[in-house]
């Protein structure tokens, strides 16, 4: 738990909490999703389409859906991406499918809502159906996956699904990775991430083994020993350092440790404090920054070192942000945490510019302070590499090496999602897991001569 001095609990009421941390986006009624789906074009060569990381016929889902076909609609979201519930949650589908939208180049300018759409579809199945998929016949195969996020998750249900045996080992407790323990608790509200997790393992055949922790309690060679393929989804466990003056202080933590804290415990018991800064210019750290004022900390200032343009936060994650009372503060890059008394009292930050060769510089003379009794670190997350040592695994760039069928230089050993280069997206690591268990199948269906 975390540990912050003079700082409050319970500074919200039970009432407060659970309106602050409910549902940030309501779901469509279902008047609502017919209406909206009928304003799509059904266009037949779909840029939507394109634009999806996991490559949803969309136009197909949404006419489903304006014919009131639900099992249709949802059916085509899975068939492409078992975990679609999540990611009309949680992905920018403004930047991504209704970017393409041929809606924003006409008059009104309002692209399909096609992730509330999605959601509508995915929702619908999870409340009035079972799994709508069937297990091919058993193969005898035992497959072990290692993580249990999107990545893992999504390659787990495609190989059950194939009839192969799989056993999903993950660190944490529970299964779902960054949905249920990284994400915003408004964003996935009223436990949906062990919901859908629920839903994607009814297909059978997936065993889960948690608090199962790679290089401590079981290695790569001993997986690769005793099942016949090993399909490795484990994310970006590390987080970067700040490396400077004070970073040690009590109040000073990850911000994806606050938001594990946040998703595990009750609400009432995690500490916020006062006055917080978060440093970052993420969507974890617009997250962490929200949630720390829906927790009830009166003051909160999110500083990113370089302009708005350059946030890997998306536009809608701004808003949302400043929206939410949160403070945002552009060129300022901070170089000492401020103690009184050996207690933290503040960050200083050195203004920045740039300059017209595009270089981008910090006056250390020029400082100021933002006040604060919690500061909360969202630069980046980073692979770690230590769990691997002793197996013939390759890193590259700060990565899992892989080929363009996910294989490892390590023979019989698979790796995708954010461990591995590309998007640091949930539909992209689905898209991985989906990809890398057909190839993984393909491999065994040969060897085995089916």
């Amino acid at each position: 738990m975390i540990s912050l001095p003079d700082t409050l609990c319970c500074r919200l009421s039970e009432e407060e909490l659970a309106v602050n941390f409910a549902d940030a986006h309501p779901p469509l009624t279902h008047a609502q999703a017919v209406v909206e789906a009928e304003r799509c074009f059904f266009c037949y060569d779909a840029p939507c389409i394109e634009a999806c990381p996991t490559s949803i016929d969309i136009p197909k889902f949404i006419r489903a859906i304006a014919t009131d076909n639900m099992q249709g609609a949802a059916r085509t979201i899975l068939e492409a991406n078992i975990l679609g519930g999540a990611c009309a949650r949680v992905c920018p589908t403004e930047i991504l499918c209704e970017q393409k939208c041929v809606h924003n180049v006409r008059e009104e300018g309002h692209p399909i809502r096609i992730g509330a759409l999605q959601r509508h579809a995915t929702d619908w199945q999870m409340a009035h159906g079972d799994q709508p998929f069937t297990r091919a016949a058993l193969t005898g195969k035992k497959v072990a996956v290692v993580g249990a996020g999107p990545a893992g998750l999504a390659c787990a249900h495609r190989l059950a699904l194939h009839g192969h045996d799989v056993v999903l080992f993950d660190a944490h407790a529970l299964p779902g990775g960054l949905n249920e323990y990284g994400v915003a608790a408004y964003k996935l509200a009223d436990d949906f991430a062990q919901r859908e997790v629920e839903f994607l393992m009814s297909i059978g055949g997936i065993t889960f083994s948690g608090t199962q922790i790679l290089g401590k309690d079981f290695t790569v060679s001993d997986l690769r020993r005793d099942y016949d393929t090993v399909f490795l989804a484990v994310g970006l466990a590390g987080v970067r350092a700040l490396g400077i003056e004070g970073e040690q202080l009590d109040g000073v933590m990850d911000a994806v440790r606050f938001i594990e804290t946040l998703r595990s415990h009750d609400k009432k018991t995690v500490p916020v404090g006062r006055k917080v800064v978060v440093i970052g210019g993420g969507n974890t750290a617009v997250d962490a920054a929200v949630q720390a004022r829906r927790l009830g900390a009166e003051e909160v200032t999110l500083v990113y070192r370089r302009g708005a343009e350059h946030m890997s936060a998306t536009p809608v994650e701004r808003e949302w942000a400043q929206t939410n009372g949160v403070s945002v503060r552009h060129w300022a890059s901070p170089i000492r945490i401020v103690a009184q008394n050996g207690l933290l009292c503040g960050v200083e930050f050195a203004r920045g510019s740039m300059k017209p060769d595009g270089q981008v510089v910090y006056d250390l003379q020029d400082t100021f302070v933002v006040p604060a009794d919690m500061v909360l670190k969202a630069v980046g997350q980073v692979f770690l590499p230590d769990p691997l040592k002793g197996d013939s695994i390759a890193i590259s760039s700060g990565r899992i090496l892989v080929d363009d069928q996910y294989r490892t230089t390590m023979e019989g050993v698979y790796a995708g999602g954010d461990c591995t280069p590309g998007e640091d997206l949930t539909v992209a690591a689905a898209r991985d897991g989906r990809d890398a268990a057909e190839a993984i199948h393909l491999m065994l269906s040969e060897t085995s001569g089916q």
